[in-house]
């Protein structure tokens, strides 16, 4: 996988995706961090599971690559329908969805709106659920451009602090966030008081109870973005056909930290 994939209209909005593998159809959403891209968040199990299945991971609306229409009003709706509009323009079949953090959120959303287009859900430190902002959360939707702010946020985001260390990773990050309109579009999403963000992304128990898909939800048990017990654990008690996994000393990001652990167990769910 590498950073410049190819693009699609998707009704109207110019979308940049990446494709590869065959077989059965997997969706993969990324989460909502400062300059994120399908790509920064799925460059390690790419590889893995496209020898298995046929993956697209998209820019959604307004992140990386894909446009920032000018006069959006972003939302979870607004997302959500990108991805359904995705899959019905570019992949033209139902898909199972592995979504990071936010994009668990739009994934459940997509699965409300429109479970026709769904297969199975894979929920990575998803959000959904309705609870109290994470100081971890706030300090990454307020994330103001330089390299030691960058720093801190891998620092929140990794259990294994060395990882804020890497002077590589680090400047990736950083500069991915700096790119043209990147921050601008970034800021604009979650502006403050930020609970208000994770209040519109959460469903009722009611709605949550109503996503009958198989689910497998993946947390790292150290998480300081999503905590465990107030989502994933929420979620696992509220979906009805939902499997629950922890990774032990792993954070916000269990694909990159538990990169082949993580890949097993999504290859053994949609396998079964």
């Amino acid at each position: 996988m590498v950073e410049d994939g190819k693009f699609g209209d998707v009704k109207g909005i110019n979308t940049h995706y990446h494709e590869d593998g065959k077989g059965e159809p997997v969706l993969l959403i990324h989460g909502s961090g400062p300059g994120v891209s399908a790509w920064a968040n799925w460059r390690l199990v790419f590889p893995i599971l496209s020898e298995h299945y046929h993956l697209y991971a998209p820019d959604v609306v307004g992140f990386g690559y894909t446009d920032r229409p000018k006069d959006i009003k972003y939302s979870i709706h607004v997302w959500a329908d990108h991805m359904i509009d995705f899959i019905e323009t570019i992949i033209k079949e139902k898909v199972s969805i592995i979504g990071n953090s936010f994009g668990g959120a739009i994934a459940l959303h997509l699965a409300k709106k429109r479970p026709d287009l769904v297969n199975k859900l894979i929920l990575m430190g998803s959000m959904g659920t309705d609870h109290p902002i994470a100081d971890g959360l706030d300090k990454v939707w307020g994330y103001s451009p330089s390299p030691e702010n960058m720093k801190n946020l891998i620092k929140l985001f990794a259990y294994d602090q060395s990882m804020a260390e890497n002077g590589d990773l680090v400047q990736m990050r950083y500069q991915s966030s700096i790119q043209e309109g990147f921050h601008e579009a970034f800021s604009s999403m979650f502006p403050e008081p930020r609970q208000q963000h994770v209040d519109a992304m959460a469903l009722t128990e009611e709605e949550l109870k109503a996503i009958e898909f198989p689910t497998l939800l993946i947390h790292g048990r150290e998480d300081q973005v999503i905590p465990v017990e107030q989502t994933s654990w929420v979620l696992a008690k509220t979906l009805p056909n939902a499997q629950f996994h922890t990774f032990p000393k792993c954070g916000h990001w269990v694909q990159i930290e538990k990169t082949k652990e993580f890949a097993g167990q999504v290859i053994e769910f949609l396998n079964q």
